[in-house]
């Protein structure tokens, strides 16, 4: 891009960043039940309220519309509150950057936690992204959802990743779902693999089918594949330290 189209891509991210008041959004995620519930290597997923999310979600038909990666302590940084920076996420307005917890504050989010991964590729996958802070964000991707935005067009089911498929390619740059799918491939780990089948025979004659996973290009990444991913558990905040619903309040319950 030249410094013309740069500084309306900086402008426009500035603007589908912005946060606005959506009716209907799901209630925020309490942050001290959120904190106690991650662990390094855990993807977090945000409901937001941008407008560069209402395109994300709309094509997706999610309700995720950001991802982020929890790396815990390592980074050893802090915002200036004293809050540390233990989430690395790359977004419109900032690029790739260490954030804390209080980005999320405000908004419905859910953990996604990837099954049995080790410590030592746990380690990489969080080196792999932190490696890559000060990247910028990909700003050929807010010039194509824009074109989403205002109005939002009907769109078929079989073009809806594919014009998620956007970017530049430039290595420097990233997309949030990107970043942290490239991440754990780096190991690899999957995330939702292109799975292809093949007939193949055992020594004793028996037929049978063998999956082949194909990694899919990072670019082709959405926040709500790490929803939907096999490999991923889903961890809610609010279950993790225990759940009673008999001490539950119900208004029925106040009126007495």
């Amino acid at each position: 891009m030249n410094r013309i189209s740069r500084a309306i891509g900086k402008r426009l991210a500035r603007y589908v960043s912005e946060n606005r008041d959506i009716p209907g959004l799901s209630p925020p995620t309490d942050l001290d039940l959120l904190r106690r519930a991650l662990r390094p290597g855990d993807v977090l997923l945000m409901e937001g309220s941008s407008r560069v999310a209402a395109a994300i979600k709309y094509l997706t038909q999610s309700t995720w519309s950001h991802v982020a990666l929890y790396v815990g302590d390592t980074l050893g940084l802090h915002a200036e509150d004293g809050t540390p920076l233990d989430f690395i996420e790359a977004n419109a307005a900032n690029g790739v950057r260490a954030t804390s917890i209080n980005t999320f504050s405000g908004f419905h989010c859910r953990i996604c936690r990837p099954i049995n991964l080790s410590a030592d590729d746990t380690a990489q996958i969080i080196k792999y992204a932190s490696d890559r802070i000060g990247h910028k964000y990909d700003l050929k991707n807010v010039f194509d959802l824009a074109r989403y935005l205002i109005p939002t067009p009907p769109v078929p089911e079989s073009w809806k990743r594919p014009m998620i498929a956007f970017g530049s390619g430039d290595p420097t740059k990233a997309i949030c779902s990107g970043l942290i799918a490239e991440a754990f491939q780096s190991v690899p780990y999957p995330v939702l693999p292109d799975i292809t089948t093949i007939d193949t025979e055992t020594k004793d004659g028996q037929e049978r089918v063998k999956e082949i996973l194909k990694i899919r290009h990072h670019s082709l990444f959405v926040p709500r594949d790490f929803d939907v991913s096999p490999y991923f558990s889903v961890v809610k905040p609010s279950l993790v330290d225990g759940f009673d619903y008999k001490a539950m309040v119900w208004a029925e319950e106040q009126n007495n």
